[in-house]
């Protein structure tokens, strides 16, 4: 699934990585998980953490996520390389409220460090739409943190600021971010 759907040209990727919707959540693929998240936020990555991170404090998050993928509230994309190593994620987050039912929450959007401005996310996010399509799903919403730029990478795949919270983020007493959220229309 590298269905190129994001406005910009991306490099073609060095590593080939392939994505799957639902994998099985085994304890295998939970672990490299929360090594692919603590990977991620101890290079930069905003992900929910507001810094430095170890293992054993990613945990209760992973499983967090496998409980809400085992409700049904959650759905895991997974990016896999040759050797069916974990490699990227991305979470679709479904809302119970009807008013709000026709769009997903991408959550956690993850690129393994070492793949990291090789075009990795951008198919990623290619995928995510995709899937989205497939669930008969209308729009999507995230939230990036600002001072980042991120905003800029997810405009350059369609998506648009639509709300912004100045301050709404704290990554340290002294360090307060704005809360960007950005909306992508799938019809």
């Amino acid at each position: 699934m590298t269905m190129e759907l994001c406005t910009k040209p991306r490099p073609e990727p060095t590593t080939a990585v392939d994505f799957r919707l639902d994998p099985e959540l085994t304890a295998g693929l939970l672990d490299e998980l929360t090594r692919l998240w603590t990977d991620v936020s101890n290079t930069g990555g905003a992900v929910g953490f507001p810094g430095r991170v170890t293992y054993d404090e990613v945990r209760p998050e992973t499983d967090r996520y496998a409980r809400t993928v085992a409700e049904g509230r959650h759905r895991l994309l997974a990016g896999f390389d040759g050797a069916g190593r974990l490699r990227a994620t991305a979470f679709l987050g479904f809302n119970t409220h009807r008013l709000q039912d026709h769009f997903a929450w991408v959550t956690t959007v993850m690129v393994d460090p070492a793949l990291q401005g090789g075009g990795h996310g951008r198919a990623l996010l290619a995928a995510v739409e995709e899937h989205a399509r497939a669930l008969g799903l209308e729009a999507l919403k995230l939230t990036c943190r600002g001072g980042t730029g991120l905003e800029h990478f997810y405009a350059s795949c369609g998506y648009q600021e639509v709300g912004r919270v100045p301050g709404g983020l704290r990554v340290s007493a002294d360090d307060y971010r704005d809360d960007i959220m950005m909306w992508l229309p799938l019809h």
